[in-house]
């Protein structure tokens, strides 16, 4: 078999890796899942560094993941590749009828707003039960709030946010000075959600922001363990002092 541009070839391909190879003929739905989640986020990694040739791989790698989910799926007889491809077609049918419909939405924000109106219709008992709850928590926190936002549950303007994220400062300030471990843990909680918050409502990504906080601070770190070993040296030896000029160091060389 060649490689192929066409999809029902990567079906069979898939197919013929469920017969053919023990490794993949072992495969269940759960011994996989976590595979899925490693490839979204390698897709998302992609998107972050602007890497087009990477992210075209990485889609490969969850299509492969979606194709397989579903033949598995066939072989129980649960559903078929048809059927996947017929449910989104429906749904965001469904859910644009101001676009396929006589529904009027000139704005983002009333799409938004249909979106999850529509979803109540569609029998979930709340607004936020469209939220995976394995979700990391930073994105959790800032889809919750967004979902909120849709149908007006918001802050007017972000300096009224703000003045909340100075108020949870202040209760956890008192937490950490004055109570238990468990009340340090739930004030602090509220002072991370607060400040996703006062981000969204400026326009910002909090696990966007974490993320390249992450990075900045992989590259400061190593290189100063790059650093001291140039000068062989072992960093569990070297002074706070001494690292602390090293990540100066990695600061002024981030831009060049």
């Amino acid at each position: 078999m060649k490689p192929s541009r066409n999809f029902e070839d990567l079906v069979e391909l898939i197919s013929i890796l469920r017969k053919e190879c023990p490794w993949d003929r072992k495969q269940t739905h759960h011994s996989i899942k976590d595979n899925l989640i490693e490839e979204a986020y390698e897709a998302v990694e992609a998107i972050d560094n602007n890497d087009m040739d990477e992210l075209k791989k990485e889609l490969g790698d969850l299509l492969l993941h979606v194709v397989f989910q579903t033949k598995m799926a066939s072989e129980t007889k649960h559903f078929e590749m048809g059927d996947v491809i017929y449910n989104i077609s429906e749904k965001l049918i469904r859910r644009h009828p101001h676009v396929f419909g006589n529904t009027v939405a000139d704005e983002e924000n009333q799409v938004a707003a249909n979106w999850e109106a529509i979803k109540l219709k569609e029998g979930r008992d709340s607004i936020l039960d469209g939220v995976p709850k394995h979700l990391p928590g930073l994105i959790r926190a800032q889809r919750m709030q967004e979902k909120a936002a849709n149908v007006g549950f918001d802050w007017a303007e972000w300096k009224l946010a703000w003045n909340k994220l100075n108020e949870e400062i202040d209760e956890w300030r008192e937490a950490v000075a004055n109570q238990t471990a468990k009340e340090q843990q739930d004030e602090f909680g509220d002072l991370l959600f607060s400040l996703v918050n006062v981000g969204r409502l400026l326009g910002l990504n909090a696990e966007d922001a974490i993320r390249g906080a992450n990075r900045k601070f992989t590259y400061r770190f190593q290189h100063i363990e790059k650093s001291l070993k140039e000068r062989e040296r072992s960093i569990v030896d070297a002074s706070l002092e001494e690292m602390d000029q090293l990540w100066e160091d990695a600061k002024k060389n981030e831009g060049s």
